[in-house]
C-alpha cells in the first residue's frame, strides 16, 4: 500500500512538472521565434519588457486575460465556443505518451521519464493529433463568416491530405524497429548516430525525416503551409472572429503541435534522449562545454557593451551559465539530466527549423500546395516504404 502511494504521488509530481514545464515553454516559444526572426531580419525583437525581452511573455499573458472578450451576436456559440478548447486540449493530450529519458529511481520507486508508456504511442499521437483538425473546422463554420469558413476548409483538406504521407514516413522506422511504444523505439537506437533510424544500418531513414518534416509543417499549418490563416487572403483566416484567451488557445495549440511533432521527429529519427556517441568519448562533456562558452560569451560581452542595462544583465545570465555547466558535472543528477538535455537539444533544434524556415521561406498557392502533396510526397513516401520494407524482409531472412 505504502508503495502504491508512493506510484501515485510521483505519477501526480510528474504531471504536475510536465504541465509546467509545457507551459513555460508555450511561453517561450513565441519569444524565441519573435527573437530569432528579428535577428534574421537585423533588428532587437523584444527587448523592453524585462532584461531582454525575457518578461515579455508575461506582458503578453496579462494583456490577453485582461482584453475584452467579444463575442459575435451570429456565431453558433455552442460549436464557436468548444472549438479553441477542443484545439488546446488535442495538442495538449498528445504529450502525455511522450518519453523524455529512461527511467530513474525515486526513493523505493522506479519511474519513467513519461507519464505514461502505451504500447501504441505512435497510434495514440496519430489519433489524438488527428482530432485536433476538427477545433478548426468547428471555428470556421461557426463562426458565421466566409473568411473563417475558407480558412477552416483549407486547414481541413490540408491536414488530411498530409496525414497520408507523414504517416507513411512514420511507418518506415517502425518496420525497423518493430514496435509502437516510443520507449522501446528509442531504446531500438542505442548504440550511437549510426543507430538512430536516420543513419540506421543498410536503410537510413533520411527520405522518411524529409518527408515527415514537410508533412509536418503542413500539419501545423506553418509557413509556407500557413494557407488557413493567410492574412493578404482571409484576413486571419479560421480564427477571425476570435479575441482574448479565445484567440491565445489557437495559437497555443500551433506551438503545443510544434513540440509535439518535434519531440516525435527525435524520437523516430534522432535517437530520442540517447546521445551520439558513448559516455566513455566525452558525451557527458558537451552539455557542460556548451554552457561555459555562453558563460564565457555572455561575461565577455557584459563588458564590451554600448546599453547600460546589459553591463548588469548579461554577468549575471554569465554566471548563471556557469553554474548550470557546474551542475551537468555532479554525478547524482547525470542519470536523468544528461538524457533530457539531448532530448531537449535535438527538439529545440528542430523547433529553430521551424522558426529558421518561417523568416527564410514565402508561402504556397492553395494548389501548389495539395499538388505538391498529392503528385510528389505522396508517392515517394508510399515508395520509400516500399523500399524500406523489401529491405527489412530481405535483411532479417
Amino acid at each position: 500500500m505504502e508503495l502504491l502511494d508512493s506510484f501515485i504521488f510521483i505519477t501526480l509530481v510528474k504531471t504536475a512538472v510536465v504541465f509546467a514545464v509545457l507551459m513555460t515553454t508555450l511561453a517561450y516559444l513565441q519569444w524565441v521565434e519573435r527573437k530569432v526572426i528579428a535577428h534574421v531580419q537585423v533588428r532587437p525583437g523584444p527587448y523592453r519588457v524585462g532584461p531582454h525581452g525575457l518578461l515579455q511573455p508575461v506582458a503578453d499573458i496579462i494583456k490577453l486575460l485582461t482584453k475584452e472578450d467579444l463575442l459575435p451576436p451570429y456565431v453558433n456559440k455552442p460549436l464557436y465556443l468548444l472549438a479553441p478548447f477542443l484545439a488546446i486540449s488535442m495538442a495538449l493530450l498528445s504529450i502525455s505518451v511522450i518519453p523524455f529519458g529512461p527511467s530513474i529511481q525515486v526513493g523505493p520507486v522506479t519511474t519513467w521519464m513519461q507519464l505514461t508508456d502505451l504500447n501504441i504511442g505512435v497510434l495514440f499521437i496519430l489519433a489524438v493529433s488527428s482530432m485536433g483538425v476538427y477545433g478548426i473546422a468547428l471555428a470556421g463554420w461557426a463562426s458565421n463568416n466566409k473568411y473563417a469558413l475558407i480558412g477552416g476548409l483549407r486547414s481541413s483538406a490540408q491536414m488530411i491530405s498530409y496525414e497520408l504521407p507523414m504517416s507513411l514516413a512514420i511507418a518506415a522506422p517502425l518496420l525497423i524497429s518493430n514496435t509502437l511504444s516510443l520507449r522501446k523505439l528509442v531504446e531500438a537506437q542505442d548504440g550511437g548516430i549510426f543507430s538512430w533510424n536516420i543513419l540506421h544500418g543498410p536503410f537510413p531513414q533520411v527520405i522518411s525525416f524529409i518527408i515527415f518534416m514537410i508533412a509536418a509543417f503542413a500539419e501545423t499549418n506553418r509557413i509556407p503551409f500557413d494557407l488557413p490563416e493567410a492574412e493578404n487572403e482571409l484576413v486571419a483566416g479560421f480564427h477571425t472572429e476570435y479575441s482574448s484567451m479565445k484567440f491565445a488557445s489557437f495559437f497555443m495549440a500551433e506551438y503545443a503541435n510544434m513540440i509535439t511533432v518535434s519531440a516525435m521527429a527525435t524520437l523516430l529519427f534522432l535517437g530520442g534522449w540517447m546521445a551520439p556517441w558513448p559516455v566513455a568519448w566525452g558525451a557527458s562533456l558537451v552539455p557542460t562545454v556548451i554552457f561555459a562558452i555562453a558563460g564565457v560569451t555572455a561575461l565577455y560581452h557584459g563588458t564590451h557593451t554600448a546599453r547600460k542595462r546589459d553591463k548588469l544583465t548579461l554577468p549575471v545570465f554569465g554566471i548563471i551559465f556557469f553554474i548550470i555547466a557546474g551542475v551537468f558535472l555532479l554525478p547524482m543528477v547525470q542519470s536523468w539530466l544528461l538524457p533530457l538535455f539531448w532530448f531537449a537539444g535535438k527538439t529545440g533544434a528542430i523547433l529553430f527549423l521551424f522558426i529558421w524556415v518561417r523568416a527564410t521561406l514565402p508561402r504556397f498557392r492553395y494548389d501548389q500546395l495539395m499538388g505538391f502533396t498529392w503528385k510528389f510526397l505522396f508517392p515517394v513516401a508510399m515508395l520509400n516504404l516500399l523500399v524500406t520494407a523489401f529491405l527489412v524482409a530481405w535483411t532479417t531472412k
